[in-house]
């Protein structure tokens, strides 16, 4: 998607202190990354360099220097750090080639598609650990997520017992998933709602709650849409502290739900419409169920409706955050490494569904990739919008 623009000038990184950003893959979310640098979004930040396989793409970009090549655009002096918003296949290959020639990475959702290609993600940039490795979490930034976080951290809730999030809210068209060849395919995806929306709801549960210890995973592969991957999800967690979780997700349910609750010993919460409601326990319900004399009695609670601030979640804040790391140092909302947590729930949750078993965590890097790597080779010919098959993936790098 491309589009005409005027670029700034502007100093690079070594002579004003702007950080030289180039993109790689200016499709839907690339577009909006480069738009949202170039209308001022993200301060002491310049866009230096755009690149995409499709020559189409690459017009109407003014006087910023364009690559149809992701290796030549790393090696070409033009940039100090990368974003790559490419299909998600090419996430791991162009991270660390970025990373081994010296660039700085913030790398769009999910990080890899498989727990191996994030592993060596993470191992390429322990071999350059001077530089900012980031990942577009921008859920982190929501308010409400980052109060709940806080309230959980402080004991609030006391242990936790049970959490259940239901988030069928990724209502999507057929239309959608042929807009482009390689979503909702095993060799051009990777997955489908567990590696495209749910990444986001599956990283704040392991923000929010760690992650389990086994996974147990049912999956409708194209219940709703003439797709091969997960439209539809129902996983179950148990943790060592004995919590227990159930995750239910869809892109073919309307109207969707998005309600999260959480069961502690000292109450309850839920997150539904940018509300937390807390039940909030007088006396923990161990303390109650161990010292009261009554048959059917319960704890008196008080409820409470937590403010948590507006905003947050805006993909520039994240960026913004990025360019922060580069040139002050300061911690990351989202280091990419804490992705591969993200990537081994999904990976774990569909290998559960295929095999028909549960999972432990953590699972051998392999697993999934040897089974993604057959789902792959058998993937349909389904045609996309423009009647090109849709495992015709265009290649942004030859490793």
């Amino acid at each position: 998607m491309a589009f005409t623009v005027m670029a700034k000038r502007g100093a690079g990184k070594g002579a004003g202190g702007d950080v030289r950003l180039g993109i790689i893959g200016v499709g839907s979310m690339g577009s909006w990354h480069a738009r949202s640098v170039l209308e001022g979004k993200v301060k002491r930040c310049r866009l230096a360099a755009v690149c995409d396989v499709r020559p189409e793409a690459l017009k109407g970009w003014g006087n910023i220097p364009v690559f149809g090549d992701s290796r030549k655009l790393i090696r070409s002096g033009a940039v100090d750090a990368v974003l790559v918003a490419t299909p998600h296949y090419f996430h791991a290959p162009i991270s660390i080639d970025a990373l081994g020639a010296g660039l700085h990475v913030l790398t769009e959702k999910p990080v890899a598609v498989h727990k191996a290609d994030a592993l060596r993600m993470a191992a390429a940039h322990r071999k350059h650990s001077r530089l900012v490795f980031a990942a577009m979490f921008q859920m982190r930034n929501y308010a409400i997520f980052r109060k709940l976080r806080s309230l959980i951290k402080a004991g609030e809730l006391g242990p936790l017992r049970r959490v259940q999030w239901t988030a069928t809210d990724w209502f999507r068209t057929d239309t959608y998933y042929a807009s482009s060849g390689w979503r909702a395919t095993w060799k051009g995806e990777g997955g489908g709602l567990l590696t495209n929306q749910c990444v986001h709801n599956l990283d704040i549960w392991q923000w929010l709650f760690g992650m389990p210890e086994r996974v147990r995973g049912f999956c409708g592969f194209g219940r709703y849409h003439p797709i091969e991957v997960e439209d539809d999800v129902t996983a179950f967690f148990s943790y060592k502290n004995g919590m227990t979780g159930l995750f239910v997700a869809s892109s073919g349910e309307a109207p969707g739900v998005n309600r999260l609750e959480i069961a502690g010993d000292r109450g309850h919460i839920t997150v539904e419409r940018g509300t937390i409601t807390f039940l909030r326990n007088e006396v923990s319900a161990s303390d109650f169920a161990r010292k009261s004399r009554a048959v059917y009695e319960t704890p008196d609670y008080w409820k409470a409706h937590i403010p948590a601030g507006s905003g947050g979640g805006d993909h520039a804040e994240v960026v913004a955050n990025f360019v922060d790391a580069i040139l002050d140092g300061a911690p990351l909302v989202a280091p990419a490494e804490e992705g591969i947590r993200q990537v081994e729930l999904s990976n774990a949750i569909v290998f559960s569904a295929m095999e028909g078993t549960d999972v432990r965590l953590p699972m051998g890097q392999g697993e999934f990739a040897r089974l993604l790597a057959k789902l792959a080779r058998g993937s349909r010919k389904r045609l996309d919008d423009r009647g090109r098959p849709a495992s015709e993936v265009p290649k942004y790098i030859v490793r």
